[in-house]
């Protein structure tokens, strides 16, 4: 058994032998033709081929531990591909045995296992991302909501204290508009009271300095008085309410020329005038030097007198008449009160004073007559 066993691996050493000298004397003569130049390629493209290995002698070559392998590599020029192994025995191998190779570790369940695995650790590692952006999602929404509450709480102050300050100019504009527009009549009437007690304040005060004067202005207006009135009274000076005769056609009576009632709502006198004052029961409005009954302004107010009354250095209408009656009760015109309403009483003293003094007889306050009383 063991001389035919020694007598097989005899015989295979010697095949092998025999296979691997005709195998280098094949590839020696592959070499040999692929080192000629081709006739068909043009000589002005010709490349060099790397030169191949000379084969070394069949009885020199250096037996290797395995000869397939010898021989390939000797004729196996460097190359970038992977070496391409065939699945056929050679027949120099063919009586090796040959070694098996080790199972692979990767089998069908292992790549499962090792896959299930990857995937478990993925899917744990995405929960853990996603639970990590929604506690900063959560988070970012609660500093936003905080942030908008904090803007919201100081916009809110910023912005009262800028429309205070952007409104308040505009609000006392308003409010001195409509506080004006409202009290108008209060104030008027307390004016009225105050401008009243003032002028008589201040004529106490002119006769209390001039004694003399004083003392004998009363007497002259106790003692002229009856008289004076008896004797125009008898004469019969009848109140004037009209002023279209010729008499008033002068330059000095054209507001009472022209004169005639007017009737508009409060909106339009204070559009039209810039200057209305309540005195004497109703209101008054200025105009080229002349006050006139402003008709309509308050729809209850009635008017003792109706037409212009002249004025000057500013004053209301109740502040003339007051100078006016004053003059005409230092004349022995007028005993009535000083009060600064135009009444019949007035305005009857008025038209005597005017008769005595060459002047047309307008009954009312003008400026010829303010002019004979010295006032103007």
């Amino acid at each position: 058994m063991k001389s035919i066993l020694y007598s097989v691996c005899i015989g295979t050493v010697a095949l092998a032998l025999t296979a691997t000298g005709a195998q280098a004397a094949t590839d020696n003569n592959k070499r040999q033709q692929r080192a000629r130049p081709q006739a068909h390629q043009r000589s002005a493209n010709v490349h060099a081929t790397r030169p191949a290995t000379a084969a070394r002698p069949a009885s020199t070559t250096r037996v290797q531990r395995n000869p397939a392998a010898a021989g390939a590599a000797q004729h196996r020029q460097r190359s970038y591909t992977a070496t391409r192994h065939s699945s056929a025995v050679s027949p120099a191998t063919a009586g090796r045995a040959r070694t098996p190779r080790p199972a692979s570790t990767t089998t069908g369940a292992t790549v499962r296992e090792r896959n299930l695995a990857r995937n478990e650790r993925m899917r744990e590692r995405d929960a853990q991302r996603k639970q990590e952006f929604r506690a900063r999602r959560d988070v970012a929404a609660a500093n936003r909501s905080r942030n908008a509450e904090s803007r919201a709480g100081n916009n809110a102050a910023v912005n009262r204290e800028r429309n205070l300050a952007t409104n308040r100019t505009r609000n006392e504009q308003l409010n001195r508009e409509r506080n004006v527009a409202a009290n108008r009549e209060r104030n008027a009437a307390v004016n009225r009271n105050a401008d009243i007690n003032r002028f008589r304040d201040t004529n106490e005060f002119r006769n209390r300095s001039n004694n003399n004067v004083a003392v004998n202005r009363n007497r002259n207006v106790n003692v002229n008085r009856t008289q004076n009135a008896a004797y125009y009274r008898g004469r019969n000076v009848r109140v004037t309410n009209n002023w279209r005769g010729n008499a008033f056609r002068g330059n000095r009576y054209t507001a009472f020329y022209n004169y005639n009632r007017q009737w508009h709502p409060r909106s339009w006198w204070t559009s039209h005038y810039n200057r209305i004052v309540f005195v004497s029961g109703g209101w008054w409005y200025w105009n080229a030097g002349y006050w006139f009954p402003a008709w309509g302004y308050a729809p209850s107010v009635s008017y003792v007198y109706d037409g212009p009354i002249y004025a000057y250095g500013g004053l209301t209408p109740d502040q003339v008449t007051v100078n006016v009656q004053e003059s005409l009760a230092a004349a022995g015109y007028y005993d009535g009160p000083i009060d600064g309403v135009l009444g019949p009483m007035t305005r009857e003293a008025i038209a005597n004073y005017q008769a005595d003094n060459g002047l047309a007889i307008t009954s009312a306050i003008d400026e010829p007559t303010l002019a004979t009383m010295g006032l103007v």
